[in-house]
């Protein structure tokens, strides 16, 4: 393809190159990193699934940002691979906070609701921020749209870490912790779907145009 404008990403006006795409991925690297190991370390000490789920959901994202900046200005059909390679991992790691919480379950664990109230309102400003950040890029190519799903996801996320710590709280039970960390991991699976569906499609896309641009010769 020799034109950008062949791309979501053109139509919407964003360059898939620009300093203000690098930039964006590079602060939301940098929020989920930190985040994914305040989070981890504050799940295990609280024994709170929902917040172990969304530490591995932070640690995710830190992956997802830095494959995007490696694939950054490359071709349609790479951004689109990156996205596809994305997406069944975060079905992957739906799948790991499922098991996460069975695990729970099985061991009835309750969690600190006073931490998981504390820790889960800290990611969710983190995550409204880089939100923010990202909301630009979220018309872009599926490359850019698996960034601003996962930066959804994760306030959305953050959001039932609260209700399930004052779940805990008021109940003086695991249940809520398990179910929201069991809903997150819907989610997460769910987004996966939707990426690894719109990375497939921008491949097809690129396979059609590159057997019209260069058709079989005449035997």
């Amino acid at each position: 393809m020799t034109g950008c404008c062949h791309d979501a990403c053109c139509s919407s006006g964003i360059e898939r190159d620009s300093r203000q795409w690098r930039r964006a991925l590079w602060i939301a690297l940098a929020i989920n990193g930190g985040m994914f190991l305040a989070e981890i370390a504050a799940g295990v000490a609280a024994g709170s699934a929902s917040l172990q789920a969304d530490a591995i959901d932070f640690l995710g994202d830190t992956a997802n940002y830095a494959i995007s900046l490696g694939v950054a200005g490359m071709a349609l059909i790479w951004r689109a691979r990156a996205a596809l390679l994305k997406g069944w991992s975060l079905g992957l790691l739906g799948a790991m906070v499922l098991a996460s919480t069975v695990w729970h379950a099985i061991t009835g664990t309750l969690p600190r609701a006073e931490t998981m109230g504390i820790v889960g309102l800290l990611a969710l400003v983190a995550n409204a921020g880089v939100a923010v950040v990202l909301y630009r890029f979220r018309v872009g190519d599926a490359n850019m749209r698996s960034v601003w799903i996962c930066s959804r996801n994760d306030a959305i996320g953050n959001l039932a870490v609260l209700a399930a710590a004052a779940g805990v709280f008021g109940t003086g039970t695991a249940w809520p912790d398990l179910i929201v960390a069991t809903i997150m991991a819907a989610l997460g699976a769910s987004g996966g779907w939707h990426i690894v569906a719109r990375a497939r499609m921008e491949l097809r896309d690129w396979r059609a145009s590159r057997a019209v641009a260069s058709p079989a010769p005449a035997g």
